[in-house]
């Protein structure tokens, strides 16, 4: 079905069904409990200790027993560069797991509607920019993050065959770089930008003179509020349904190296950058089209400078 058929219909009502945030203590599950709280829907959860979501049998019971009508899969195993060198067979695994587990119990249970949570990284490393969907498997993977993109692309192919073959309506959208409230500060499992705002905290509080940062600084990467996020998912659920799996990002991008400067003029520390160039840099540059989410008539609000100040604020009243 064409993308202008299937993003012209009148929408999918969320008012008064149940909607199920698989992952709902993530960054991005959070968001999402923030954001679905104005859709006037039942919001259920479960957490991990009730339900491992990498277990079929568990899954299936808890799916089967709540009936939801409409289910988003935001659980996941996610960590960045360090993270997914060390443990690409967990990355792998559990990913697979959680989305297979998830996808079937809800195909068994009925649900009306499910959204598949990709990743930026689904795309080749050197794919044109900005990277449009189409792009999905035109060329090799990141190997930093290989094992974690395989899974993310099995997602979407399992989205894809449920429609085919049974006629489901379940959709996939890809968010490129998220950071906000609830992210992962550990420096040994965080992505870039809450590792940035802790080393530039911890420097300017120690007294440093320099902080060091991967890489050579070059890279380009484009970053979306988490909140920002969790309305543009809102907005595909509720006005999207079709088999090309859709992009959240936020249309620009910077340097490692302006990213790092933007963070520490927020935190306020004003010593020297130095760049550690035995670490690897990844993908030159990473930066999705947002055409076809802005062709639904959705925009991102929050921009970068006010987000990671909002960010460091979190991060102070619940992390520092």
């Amino acid at each position: 079905m064409p993308i202008e058929a299937v993003t012209s219909m009148n929408g999918f009502e969320l008012a008064g069904r149940r909607v199920w945030v698989a992952g709902h203590r993530g960054m991005v599950g959070a968001a999402l409990r923030r954001r679905l709280h104005g859709e006037n829907c039942e919001l259920l959860t479960v957490d991990r200790s009730e339900v491992d979501l990498r277990r079929q049998d568990q899954t299936e019971r808890w799916v089967n027993a709540t009936k939801p009508d409409v289910v988003i899969v935001a659980a996941a195993k996610v960590g960045g560069i360090l993270a997914n060198e060390a443990y690409p067979a967990e990355f792998l695994y559990q990913n697979l797991m959680i989305e297979a587990n998830v996808i079937e119990a809800s195909r068994q249970a009925g649900v009306s509607k499910l959204l598949f949570l990709g990743s930026s990284c689904i795309y080749p490393k050197l794919a044109p920019q900005p990277i449009d969907e189409a792009s999905l498997l035109t060329g090799p993977l990141e190997p930093t993050n290989e094992p974690y993109a395989i899974a993310k692309i099995a997602g979407i192919k399992l989205a894809q065959s449920y429609r085919k073959q049974y006629g489901c309506d379940y959709i996939s959208a890809m968010p490129t770089n998220l950071y906000g409230p609830e992210d992962n500060f550990d420096l040994q499992s965080s992505h870039v930008m809450p590792a940035l705002l802790r080393k530039a905290h911890e420097a300017k509080e120690r007294g440093h003179k320099q902080m060091t940062i991967w890489g050579t600084g070059t890279p380009r990467r484009e970053f979306l509020h988490v909140d920002d996020c969790a309305d543009g998912l809102v907005h595909v659920l509720k006005h999207y349904s079709g088999p090309e799996h859709v992009n959240i990002g936020s249309g620009e991008d910077v340097t490692i190296r302006e990213l790092t400067e933007a963070v520490c003029e927020v935190v306020g520390f004003e010593g020297d950058i130095v760049n550690d160039t035995s670490k690897p840099d990844g993908t030159p540059r990473k930066l999705m089209s947002g055409s076809r989410l802005r062709a639904m008539g959705w925009a991102p609000k929050i921009g970068l400078k006010d987000g990671i100040a909002q960010t460091y604020r979190w991060f102070l009243a619940h992390r520092a």
